[in-house]
């Protein structure tokens, strides 16, 4: 069963190429426009988000926080932010991951899998001290 990613951006160039990019490794991928959109369609299927930051209707950050709510899934910013405070500010929203505009396609997908292969794992053996204890 392939795994759902949310690609939340503002710019429909980047949400294209990204989705190229992860449905090639057999990902199946849901675009969102802003924030709110991005909010309005993380399910329990979601496996992982990717968010912008700046983005019309709700920020990346101001999403992120209300997405944290609803899912543990890992969130990983995609943004021209480059900045030390943008990725401190990232990282206390409730992200995992940060990667800058303009992005390698190579390491996007290394760090997309990397931060599926922890999750999965991470959960998989909570499960399992659950039921030994």
């Amino acid at each position: 069963m392939s795994k759902q990613i949310l690609i939340a951006d503002d710019n429909s160039e980047i949400r294209e190429i990204v989705k190229i990019l992860l449905e090639s490794e057999d990902y199946k991928v849901i675009e969102a426009v802003d924030g709110q959109d991005a909010i309005d369609k993380v399910n329990e299927e979601t496996d992982l988000i990717i968010l912008d930051m700046m983005m019309p209707n709700k920020s990346g950050l101001k999403a992120c926080l209300e997405i944290r709510e609803k899912t543990s899934a890992p969130i990983l910013f995609l943004t021209a932010k480059t900045q030390d405070s943008d990725k401190q500010l990232a990282f206390s929203s409730g992200s995992d991951d940060f990667l800058s505009k303009p992005f390698s396609y190579t390491e996007l997908v290394a760090r997309v899998k990397a931060l599926l292969r922890r999750y999965y794992v991470y959960r998989a053996r909570r499960r399992r001290k659950k039921r030994t204890k």
